[in-house]
This record gives C-alpha cells, sequence and structure tokens, in this order.
C-alpha cells in the first residue's frame, strides 16, 4: 500500500514539471515595463507645475469643525 502511494507520489513530481517557450524574448518584458514606467514618469512630471499656479492661501481655522486639521499651530485656541 505505502509502496503505491511512493510510486503515484513519484509519477506526478515526474510529469507535473512542463517547460513551456515565452511568447517573447525576456528582455521585452523588461523593456514594456521600463516603458511603461518612463510614461508614468513623465505624466507625474508634466503636472508638477499644477501646484504654482496660484499663490497659497492659508486656510480659516475654525475650532467649531468636527475634524480639525491640526496645521493650525494654535491659532484656532488663541481666538477666544
Amino acid at each position: 500500500m505505502l509502496n503505491q502511494i511512493l510510486n503515484v507520489a513519484v509519477v506526478a513530481a515526474e510529469t507535473a514539471e512542463h517547460h513551456t517557450e515565452l511568447p517573447m524574448p525576456a528582455i521585452a518584458y523588461g523593456a514594456i515595463i521600463m516603458g511603461a514606467l518612463l510614461l508614468l514618469m513623465f505624466v507625474t512630471i508634466s503636472f508638477t507645475s499644477l501646484g504654482h499656479r496660484h499663490e497659497a492661501v492659508r486656510e480659516h481655522a475654525d475650532p467649531h469643525r468636527q475634524h480639525p486639521n491640526k496645521h493650525d499651530h494654535g491659532e484656532a485656541s488663541q481666538q477666544h
């Protein structure tokens, strides 16, 4: 009984190893991924000027907000 189980396991291990050929060379996968990442980088760089179109405006510190931003550095508590 144990011998049959071991034979089945050996046959399964021998037949489970399949090698298939890639549809294109391995370097092409790297080139495609590099091109996609470069494209995303150039898109990101092209939108960096959007943050510099207008001057920064200070946010009104409202102490009655449900979720205050905590970036007012204590200005809201000094208004009272």
